[in-house]
């Protein structure tokens, strides 16, 4: 009874997901309040699968979580992104790089590039009545081509902006591109997005139970509406990150044991080599978005300076190629994008700016950032730094309150592998601010988030501290002579 149960609640998760993907069309006034109520509703049944499957043991439990993730995950592909343009920006850096051109030599909008544009990514022009000309469809902005000035329509975010992406995001996107048509739109993306998410499902699975954690817990990654649309429909490539950070995780515990633990440990018992192989795949979960190195700090307690450089020795060869080619141009877009998002002005940060003034905040920020991950290094346990990690990754994530919050996807993991829910209601403030940009709502949520994991922590330590009462003793019987 409770595997049917857990069964019709995951196919109405499949059949909701798939139903707001395909019907809600994103980029339309009321579409973000819409498909925000949608994956509320989602959320609420993933809970209650999750809850009853929590009473379902030994293989069932397994095969629930895996086939519920590969369902939703499919569910997700059900229609073209819907609150991002950022695939279409991976799209076409994938596209330029097979064609042997550096994706940070030239910005989108160059006259250089004009070869290269696929008409679903730049569609001609409309000539209205009066000769003007136009831009038409949902995701397509006007802007104008350089050096040239004439008028360009296009799907991608800011065209006169370099890339942002670093190289093993951009290695990505060029093989993914690589093997279909250019006039292939977003589906590749998604399916790859769709098989990385399914990936990392699998990963905890598989390193949950060897390191005797309950594997069920692998749903809160799995079922979770919020991945399925962040990590497939708008398939960011975060989740390629999530994914080398959660194997350097599991490579840095060493008391896996078993096949995965073979393959984690690169097949050597030594702790100096493990620290290597932790240190390769930080560097390249750095490599592919920068979010994931937050997770790092705890996973080099035993061998920090081992881990430290060999995770900058990898990022560092990463960029090579293309600084070989473009030179500082690698640095690309991220300057102005710290500056666009009001970190450079401390306007950013939800918690610290309504009380402190400009820069102020921005130093206040650092601070806490640099404290928290001091404090996750310093407090980590070798053996299970997942209970670091969950609360130094999502501390960052609240002090810097970013306005996209697929940023959080890095944090799912952990939770699940530490089983501290109450981290949750940081990727669900971090998307209901995003209903309520520039307005006071979007502070309060944040805010509010920040009290629930707080409160739930100082109870967690207290029940830990207090004193357990006695064992009752057995009744000592008196012997008769």
């Amino acid at each position: 009874m409770r595997i049917a149960i857990v069964s019709v609640l995951l196919a109405a998760l499949t059949a909701l997901t798939a139903v707001a993907t395909a019907g809600i069309g994103g980029f339309v006034p009321g579409a973000a309040l819409a498909l925000g109520i949608a994956a509320g509703a989602a959320g609420l049944i993933a809970g209650a699968a999750f809850l009853v499957l929590l009473s379902v043991r030994g293989r069932a439990a397994i095969v629930l979580v895996l086939a519920g993730s590969a369902a939703l995950g499919c569910a997700a592909l059900a229609g073209p992104p819907n609150l991002s343009t950022d695939s279409a920006r991976y799209a076409w850096d994938g596209i330029v790089q097979d064609a042997g051109i550096s994706p940070y030599a030239y910005v989108p909008a160059a006259d250089a590039l004009d070869r290269y544009r696929v008409a679903w990514l730049f569609p001609a022009p409309v000539t209205d009545a009066d000769g003007s000309q136009a831009c038409e469809g949902r995701r397509i902005q006007r802007t104008t081509s350089v050096p040239g000035g004439g008028a360009l329509c296009t799907a991608l975010n800011r065209p006169h902006a370099p890339t942002i992406y670093p190289p093993v995001a951009e290695a990505y996107f060029a093989a993914v591109r690589a093997v279909v048509p250019v006039d292939a739109r977003y589906g590749p993306l998604q399916v790859s997005g769709l098989l990385l998410s399914l990936g990392t499902t699998v990963l905890l699975v598989a390193g949950m139970r060897a390191r005797g954690l309950d594997p069920r817990w692998a749903a809160v990654w799995g079922w979770s509406p919020f991945v399925a649309a962040e990590a497939v429909t708008n398939s960011h490539v975060d989740v390629l990150g999530v994914l080398l950070v959660v194997a350097a995780t599991f490579a840095a515990a060493p008391a896996v044991t078993g096949r995965l633990g073979a393959v984690l440990a690169g097949g050597v018992p030594g702790s100096r080599r493990r620290a290597v192989l932790v240190g390769v795949l930080v560097g390249l979960a750095a490599a592919a978005k920068f979010v994931p190195a937050i997770a790092a700090p705890a996973l080099a307690r035993r061998r920090p300076m081992t881990t430290a450089l060999t995770a900058a020795v990898t990022f560092a060869v990463c960029y090579a190629p293309y600084v070989a080619v473009t030179g500082w141009g690698v640095i690309g877009y991220l300057p102005g994008y710290l500056d666009e998002e009001g970190y450079d002005s401390g306007s950013r940060f939800a918690l610290l700016s309504p009380f402190l003034p400009g820069l102020w905040a921005t130093a206040g920020a650092a601070v806490l950032i640099l404290a928290a991950l001091v404090l996750a290094w310093r407090t980590a346990d070798p053996d299970a730094p997942w209970h670091a990690q969950v609360v130094s990754v999502g501390a960052v994530l609240l002090i810097t309150s970013p306005s996209y919050p697929w940023y959080a996807l890095v944090l799912i993991p952990f939770i699940a592998l530490s089983r501290r829910w109450e981290w949750l209601a940081v990727p669900l403030a971090l998307t209901a601010k995003t209903l309520v940009p520039a307005h006071p709502a979007g502070t309060l949520v944040v805010a509010a988030a920040a009290l629930i994991v707080t409160t739930a922590t100082l109870v967690r330590r207290r029940r830990r501290l207090a004193p357990r009462p006695p064992a009752p003793r057995a009744p000592v019987r008196e012997e008769t002579a």
